[in-house]
């Protein structure tokens, strides 16, 4: 038996039921697969068996790396990286109408998802996401404006991602058993946004400086980032006095596009 390092955050999904739930979200026959980190292949075992058009897999730990090497590598399709999925250059990636399964490590799950938000081509390569997420990180990315979760992630998230469904994972399911539930997500990438927005990092940048100070209200903030913070607040329709909690996520986008134009 491997030792598990805690560092990756190998926390494996090991109920049988769920697995198959998950994997019998999308049709799997005849598809194009992307899956992040599938240690040892139990979510893999059976998208293969579903024959699936290729298997692109990326695995950080070299053992789980080799023994899915040797377990698959006579699959029509198939190629395996490894490699830290946050250092993968995405934008490299050739393929196209891809299905996308990621069990995430909690500590860098944000990143994964803000990493397949930010590519440079639009419409992605992708056609759908399907990752699992800590609850608490799921209920963020899910949260809507006026309540305490709504934040960056969830601004980030509804800029270029359509949620199709959602569920949640008891710990229990999981070896070893983890501290907290999880949740899955699957997405969808809109096709196109109504907001012309040329640098998502410029989006990014705007609501770090709001919800950096997110039980403060907005006026500083907005002053700090504008000279003319008062007529754009008129212009949109923004109370001063609200908290960064109680703008919508459109507000955001149009305030990156001022924020752009200004420049």
């Amino acid at each position: 038996m491997l030792k598990l390092k805690k560092s990756l955050g190998q926390n494996f999904l090991v109920d049988k039921n769920i697995i198959k739930k998950i994997v019998n979200l999308e049709p799997i026959k005849d598809e194009n697969i992307f899956e992040i980190g599938p240690g040892l292949g139990n979510l893999t075992n059976l998208i293969s068996n579903k024959k699936p058009k290729s298997l692109f897999l990326i695995e950080k730990d070299k053992r789980f790396f080799d023994i899915l090497n040797q377990k698959y590598r006579l699959f029509n399709n198939f190629k395996i990286f490894n490699d830290d999925i946050l250092s993968y250059n995405l934008n490299n990636y050739d393929g196209r109408n891809i299905i996308v399964f990621g069990n995430l490590p909690y500590n860098i799950s944000t990143q994964i998802l803000a990493k397949f938000i930010k590519l440079n081509s639009w419409p992605p390569f992708y056609k759908k996401i399907i990752f699992m997420f800590q609850n608490e990180v799921a209920d963020r990315i899910l949260a809507k404006t006026n309540t305490k979760n709504f934040g960056r992630i969830s601004v980030l998230a509804n800029f270029r991602l359509e949620v199709v469904k959602s569920f949640k994972i008891s710990k229990k399911c999981f070896f070893p058993i983890p501290k907290v539930d999880s949740k899955i997500i699957v997405f969808k990438p809109k096709q196109k946004t109504n907001f012309k927005i040329n640098n998502i990092e410029n989006l990014e940048k705007i609501t770090h400086a709001f919800f950096s100070n997110r039980r403060k209200m907005i006026n500083k903030t907005l002053m700090k980032l504008f000279n003319n913070h008062e007529k754009i607040a008129e212009k949109l329709n923004i109370d001063l006095t609200c908290r960064p909690s109680e703008l919508s996520a459109e507000t955001y986008y149009k305030l990156t596009e001022y924020f752009e134009f200004n420049k």
